[in-house]
C-alpha cells in the first residue's frame, strides 16, 4: 500500500511537470490539453485515494500492534494459570495417594464398628428374648387373685415387677405379711432360674408423713421395706445375696396423683427390677473396636 502511494505520487509529479512544459511552450492543441488534464485529474484522484488508503493502513497497523500486545498479555496470563493448575494437579495427586490410605483405614474402622454394633444388637435381642420368657413364666405362675396385686411389665429391656403395698405389709410397717410369702416364693424361683440377671428391690411411699418412733420419715420406711423383701428372698428362698440390691426412693418416684386415695395407694409399692448383669455389657464395651468411639 505504501509502495503504491509513492508510485502514484511520482506519476503525478511527472504529469504536472509535463503539463507545465507544454503550457510554457504555448504550442499545445486543445485536444492534447484536454487529454493531459484528464490524466492529471485521474492521477490526482488516485493520489488522494492512495493517501486515504495509507492512513487506513497506518491505523490498521496500529490496531494490529495493540491486538498483538493483548495476545501476548493473554498468553502470559494463560501460562501463569497453567502453571498454577499443574501445581494444583500435582498436589491433588499427592493427596489422592494419602487419601487412598485414609479411605482404606476408614473402611476398616467402619467394618469394625459395624461388627461391634452387631454384637450389641445380638446382645440386646438375646436380652429381650430372655425378658419375654421371664415375664411369661412369671405371669403364668401367678393366680388371677395374685395378679390383682402384681403388675409385670418390660420397659427398655428391663423387667419390672410392682407389688402392692397392702399385699406385702401392714400399714406403716416394713414387716412382710404371711400372705405375701407365696408370691415372693414364685418370684424367687424365677430369679434363681435366670442367674445372669441382677435384682434391684425399690421401696416407694406416698407423700403422707409417717409418725413412728423408730422410723424417721418416708425415706426410712421405703428403704426398710426394700431391705425386708431382699432378706426374705435371701434367707427364706435362697436367692444369692450378691445379686440383690435394696434401695428406697421415699415419696419421690410417684406413679399417680397423691391428692387422691387411689393415687396414694398406687404410689405405695415395692418394685422388683430384674436386669441383665451390667458386666456383660461392660465386657462388650471393653472389647469394642479401638477407633469406634471416635
Amino acid at each position: 500500500m505504501i509502495k503504491m502511494y509513492y508510485v502514484m505520487k511520482t506519476k503525478l509529479l511527472l504529469l504536472t511537470a509535463a503539463a507545465s512544459m507544454v503550457l510554457a511552450t504555448g504550442c499545445v492543441s486543445n485536444k492534447k490539453y484536454t487529454a493531459l488534464k484528464s490524466d492529471y485529474d485521474r492521477l490526482n484522484s488516485e493520489y488522494n485515494a492512495s493517501q486515504l488508503a495509507l492512513a487506513e493502513s497506518k491505523a490498521y497497523t496500529k490496531s494490529l500492534d495493540a491486538m498483538l500486545k493483548d495476545a501476548k498479555d493473554r498468553n502470559a496470563e494463560l501460562k501463569k494459570t497453567y502453571d498454577a493448575m499443574q501445581q494444583s494437579l500435582d498436589e491433588s495427586l499427592r493427596q489422592s495417594t494419602q487419601g487412598s490410605v485414609n479411605i482404606a483405614k476408614l473402611v476398616d474402622e467402619i467394618n469394625a464398628s459395624n461388627k461391634y454394633i452387631k454384637q450389641l444388637v445380638e446382645a440386646k435381642s438375646k436380652s429381650d428374648s430372655l425378658n419375654l420368657i421371664l415375664t411369661t413364666n412369671l405371669t403364668r405362675s401367678l393366680t388371677p387373685d395374685e395378679m390383682q396385686d402384681v403388675n409385670v411389665k418390660v420397659l427398655k429391656g428391663v423387667v419390672y415387677i410392682s407389688l402392692a403395698d397392702n399385699m406385702l405389709y401392714r400399714s406403716g410397717s416394713y414387716e412382710i405379711s404371711p400372705a405375701a410369702m407365696g408370691i415372693l416364693d414364685k418370684i424367687a424361683r424365677i430369679i434363681k432360674d435366670y442367674k445372669d440377671y441382677d435384682v434391684l428391690v425399690e421401696g416407694n411411699t406416698d407423700n403422707v408423713p409417717i409418725s413412728r418412733t423408730n422410723i424417721r420419715n418416708n425415706w426410712d420406711l421405703s428403704a426398710l421395706r426394700a431391705s425386708s423383701v431382699v432378706q426374705v428372698l435371701q434367707n427364706r428362698f435362697g436367692v444369692n445375696p450378691s445379686r440383690l440390691t435394696a434401695g428406697g426412693r421415699g415419696e419421690y418416684n410417684p406413679v399417680a396423683d397423691n391428692t387422691t386415695a387411689g393415687g396414694r395407694q398406687k404410689n405405695r409399692r415395692t418394685e422388683i427390677i430384674i436386669t441383665p448383669k451390667l458386666d456383660q455389657f461392660l465386657d462388650l464395651i471393653d472389647h469394642a473396636p479401638a477407633d469406634s468411639g471416635k
